[in-house]
């Protein structure tokens, strides 16, 4: 087997549908699907239940789509190895940042980083956490910046800075004269709250 074919595995456990998988992957649906097999037939096993819709993966498929990810993910480095060992910093870098923090985060850095690597390509997405986890997980983000703990064994987190929580209370509440706020202050009927798949979108 190849690492071409495990991409086209991954692609394939991704999208859950052959025709779109290869238009992905930028090859022909006939040439995705007969590389497929080729695995199946060397391994002796079905990775995926074609007999299904959207096509699902086989219990055995599951675990290898799990350890293709990490071979893929690996052979990656490798070019990373040579570049860095050369002195060359360079490719393409996607991070992924979500909307609460975006605004005011990126011009903190974002010049910075463009002039120290000029040869960086980096492709910023604005995404939601849940999301990022899903984009981490697949591969499809080198990185991201989102609030922790995200909860994800598999996702390594480095804390880059710690912010305070703000209350903004009109007056004549009951809580507007409190320096500081506890959570059996607040009422959930009266917090403003982002949409689900949001980090801030829990109160609690």
């Amino acid at each position: 087997m190849t690492i071409t074919q495990l991409k086209y595995v991954l692609a394939v456990a991704e999208h859950k549908n052959f025709t779109l998988a290869a238009e992905k992957c930028f090859v022909t649906q006939p040439t995705l699907s007969m590389q497929i097999q080729k695995i199946e037939e060397e391994l002796g096993i079905q990775i995926f239940d074609r007999t299904k819709k959207p096509i699902q993966l086989t219990e055995i498929g599951q675990k290898i789509v799990n350890q293709s990810k990490n071979i893929v993910n690996e052979a990656d480095r490798i070019q990373d190895i040579v570049d860095q060992q050369k002195g060359f910093i360079g490719g393409e870098f996607r991070l992924g940042i979500i909307p609460t923090i975006m605004p005011t985060l990126l011009p903190m850095f974002l010049n910075n980083f463009i002039k120290k690597y000029p040869k960086v390509k980096l492709i910023i997405e604005e995404l939601n956490t849940d999301e990022i986890i899903t984009r981490l997980n697949n591969g499809h983000l080198d990185a991201a910046i989102a609030a922790t703990p995200l909860q994800e064994e598999k996702i390594k987190e480095v804390v880059l800075y710690f912010e305070p929580f703000v209350a903004y209370i009109p007056e004549g509440h009951q809580n507007f004269q409190k320096q500081e706020i506890e959570v059996d202050d607040l009422n959930l009927d009266e917090i403003l709250l982002l949409q689900d798949g949001h980090c801030f979108g829990m109160a609690y």
